[in-house]
Formats: C-alpha cells, sequence, structure tokens
C-alpha cells in the first residue's frame, strides 16, 4: 500500500472531492483526519468500514484556531503528521445566482468570502501543520486549485483569482521547505462531476466543456483522487513547487 503507516489530514472531506481523496488515502493505508465544516462523521465510518482508522473533526478553516486544534488533535491522535491536503474550498456551496456575478456587480462580502477559504485557509492550514512535519524533516502538501486559475471563468473572478493564489502559494512554500524535506504541489482539476458542480452548473454546461477536451469524457472524482494520491506518496518525492493539472486536456499546462 502507498501509503501504509501516513499520516494525512484532509480538508473539505464531508463530501464531494473530498470524501473520495480520504476514501482512496485509506484504501491506501493511510490513517486521517476528516475535517470540514459539515459533519464527517459518516466518511469516518466509511474508513472504518474499510479497515482503517479516521478522525473527525468540524472546523472552519478560515479561523486559525480551527486550523491550529486539527493540527493538535491530529498529532495527538495519531503521534505524527505526514500529509496535509487542502481541499476546502467554496463554489457550489453558494447559490448561484448570488455567486455568478459580472465584476462590477460583486460586492466586498462576496469576495472576502470566497478567499478566506480558498486562499486564507490554505495558508492557515499550512501554517498550523508545516511546525510537525518540519519537526520530523519531511512532508508532502497537496493543494488543490483548478483549471480556471489558467483559463479563467466569466462572471467567477473572485473563484478564479483564488485559485491562482493557491498555485502561486504552491510556488512559494515549495521554494521555502524545500530545506526541510517538504515536499509542496498542486493539483488543478477541470470541471469535475462532484455534487457540487452538478449543482452549481446547468446540465448542459458539463457536455460544452467536454467538447473542448481533448479527451472526450468527464472527468471524475476518482481521477483527481489518483493524481493527488501520486504527490502525496512515496513517488513523487523528487517532485515539488508543480502544478499537476486533471482537466482532460482542456488546457494544456
Amino acid at each position: 500500500m502507498r501509503l501504509k503507516d501516513r499520516v494525512a489530514i484532509i480538508t473539505g472531506s464531508a463530501r464531494g472531492m473530498g470524501r473520495v481523496i480520504a476514501r482512496r488515502f485509506a484504501e491506501e493505508g493511510a490513517r486521517l483526519t476528516v475535517c470540514d465544516v459539515h459533519d464527517c462523521a459518516p466518511v469516518a465510518e466509511e474508513i472504518e468500514t474499510l479497515g482503517g482508522e479516521a478522525l473527525a473533526l468540524k472546523i472552519d478553516v478560515s479561523r486559525e484556531q480551527d486550523t491550529a486544534a486539527m493540527a493538535k488533535k491530529t498529532f495527538d491522535r495519531f503521534g505524527k503528521i505526514d500529509i496535509l491536503v487542502n481541499n476546502a474550498a467554496i463554489i457550489g456551496a453558494l447559490e448561484v445566482k448570488d455567486f455568478v456575478k459580472p465584476v462590477e456587480k460583486l460586492v466586498s462580502a462576496d469576495w472576502d468570502r470566497i478567499l478566506a477559504v480558498n486562499i486564507k485557509g490554505v495558508f492557515l492550514s499550512c501554517k498550523a501543520v508545516i511546525p510537525y512535519l518540519k519537526k520530523q524533516g519531511s512532508g508532502k502538501i497537496v493543494n488543490m486549485a483548478s483549471n480556471v486559475a489558467f483559463t479563467g471563468l466569466p462572471e467567477f473572478i473572485h473563484y478564479s483569482t483564488s485559485k491562482g493564489g493557491v498555485i502561486t502559494m504552491t510556488r512559494g512554500l515549495a521554494t521555502e521547505l524545500g530545506a526541510f524535506n517538504i515536499n509542496v504541489n498542486a493539483v488543478a482539476p477541470g470541471l469535475v462531476m462532484t455534487e457540487a458542480m452538478l449543482s452549481t452548473f446547468p446540465p448542459d454546461y458539463s457536455e460544452d466543456v467536454v467538447g473542448k477536451q481533448l479527451l472526450k469524457k468527464e472527468i471524475q472524482p476518482e481521477d483527481v483522487a489518483a493524481a493527488v494520491l501520486f504527490l502525496a506518496s512515496g513517488e513523487a518525492d523528487m517532485i515539488t513547487g508543480q502544478t499537476l493539472a486533471v482537466n482532460g486536456g482542456e488546457y494544456l499546462h
């Protein structure tokens, strides 16, 4: 198993992409902290059914005291931290009519809400976990970016900006943490068929996106989980500061 005896924290793992990543990590032998603003107990139960071990926490990654508690409780439970997957983000959690707006109609509250989770949340989660990784002299951080960081997306300027920031932060962290044997990479999915995506976009939107891809099939959460697993595993020990696009060839990065 590729993550045997590894301890991983996966934010935003109550449902959707995070849940799929958590299950895949458990299948590969990881012990997990699953955390979200939503209840993660069902995910933890699924993992335990698979024979794994999981700690379920309810946290808001935009709150520093929550991310600090996340790291401490993980260390107290498992005795170490090896992997952090920054998956928590806002997109489908908002009503489309409130979320999709021309730039001139955005208000500061729209901007602040997106960046508080998608940028500040990544920063705070890293800040909380990095001291533990430094102390043990190794670790893997995988940040969830998005294809829209490269392509842009009309009326989603706050979301596109946040995901571009994740890529920039990934490079900055990799530069700073390489001396401590800590790898920092990002995964940039295209349009993935999660509950959030299905509730955010109209039914024909996915057909339009697939039509622009070189590979004419929908991207599934399992496709993204495989990329995250690779970057979190020993197979990626000499990869850092990179962004792996899982987008069916929609954009050639």
